[in-house]
């Protein structure tokens, strides 16, 4: 089991980021662990997305990108990962937030577990989480999610279009469904475990260029005058 906390909504600074991947680095590599469990701490929000606090103190273009890459580190650690990764979505989940539920390979949540693509409205877009989200979700519902980069979608949403694959009414109901899931699967073959998720990510070969490019754009997007005035605003209000 993986778990994350930050105090401020459980939002992601680079060095929460590089932790992340290093730890779904490590699990995907230890033989005794057949499927990974990956969540957070509280029960209010899975993952308010990228550091405000760390954005505004990006300076320039190569600041920028390194910061969006930890993003394209960790949907690609997840990727990349010889186990099966079950996302247990237990409040709202915003931005990168997101796009960490769409690198998991299944995901749980509760009815709490509302989903933003709030990019948009900040001035930088998606562009890091956009192949993960749109593998999930198609084209039509990353549309609907990004143009509406206010509106929060519902986690029964977030289930018809394919990102939840199942939905219940609380977190414990959750959590007894996670843990008979997460047993289930490890009583499975692991090589067995291990083809299906090389399946699973067929045609995601190219991702390490695609997303390292795409950490490129919204790094330098994120130094417009436009995009520092929008996340001050947001900074003290919700995002």
């Amino acid at each position: 089991m993986i778990s994350f906390f930050h105090p401020s909504q459980n939002s992601l600074p680079a060095a929460l980021l590089n932790e992340l991947s290093r730890q779904i680095e490590i699990a995907g590599e230890h033989k005794q662990t057949r499927v990974i469990v990956l969540q957070s701490e509280g029960d209010r929000t899975f993952c308010a997305g990228a550091s405000f606090d760390e954005i505004l103190q990006i300076k320039d273009k190569k600041a920028g990108a390194v910061f969006f890459s930890g993003f394209a580190r960790v949907i690609n650690a997840c990727r990349k990962s010889p186990k099966i990764i079950i996302a247990r979505i237990q409040g709202k989940a915003v931005g990168g937030g997101v796009g960490l539920a769409a690198a998991a390979d299944y995901c749980l949540a509760t009815e709490a577990a509302s989903i933003k693509l709030s990019e948009l409205a900040i001035g930088i877009g998606p562009f890091v989480i956009s192949p993960a989200v749109t593998r999930k979700v198609g084209l039509s519902g990353f549309s609907q999610l990004t143009i509406r980069a206010t509106d929060f979608q519902s986690a029964q949403w977030a289930k018809e279009k394919g990102l939840y694959n199942e939905v219940y009414a609380d977190i414990p109901s959750l959590d007894v469904a996670l843990d008979a899931l997460a047993e289930k699967l490890a009583s499975y073959h692991p090589e067995a475990l291990t083809g299906l998720k090389q399946i699973l990510w067929e045609g995601t070969e190219n991702w390490d260029e695609l997303l390292k490019e795409r950490a490129a754009i919204s790094g330098e997007l994120v130094l417009s005058e436009f995009t520092q005035q929008a996340l001050q605003s947001f900074k003290n209000g919700s995002r």
